[in-house]
């Protein structure tokens, strides 16, 4: 079976009890659930430039907007319906750039997300939702 190379980065602003999550919802898909920025690392592709390029494509943040604070899991996920194995990468970054609470970014890329627009927002770590996909398997490690 084939194995997917996968990143999601969890992208925190604050401190302590304070801590939100950068999160967002397809504007055009609600059904496809809360998720964080990550996708597929392309082939020959560092591990690292798959991160940052992923979190432009999906959230329009740059690298001068972030602080990577480090990797802080690596596990093999099954996802449901037969969708092969995905090697997932979480890391976790720091936001530093312009404050903002809610935007929407039309990604682009050219990948099958190509064109759709992410609604972004900062959620409570304190008390956060379910995510999709199981995204969420690594938030109690930052």
């Amino acid at each position: 079976m084939l194995t997917k190379r996968k990143v999601l980065a969890y992208i925190t602003k604050g401190e302590a009890e304070e801590r939100e999550l950068l999160v967002f919802e397809h504007k055009d898909i609600p059904e496809a659930g809360i998720q964080v920025p990550g996708g597929t690392i392309e082939e020959d592709e560092l591990l690292i430039d798959a991160l940052y390029r992923e979190i432009e494509e999906e959230t329009g943040i740059t690298r001068n907007e972030l602080t990577l604070v480090g990797k802080i899991r690596k596990y093999l996920f099954f996802p449901e319906g037969n969708h092969g194995i995905h090697e997932r990468n979480i890391f976790h970054l720091s936001y530093i750039g312009e404050e903002k609470s809610y935007w929407e970014h039309v990604v682009n890329g050219g990948g099958e997300d190509d064109g759709l627009i992410y609604c972004l927002r900062w959620i409570s770590l304190q008390n956060p939702p379910v995510l999709a996909g199981a995204q969420d398997d690594a938030l109690d490690m930052i």
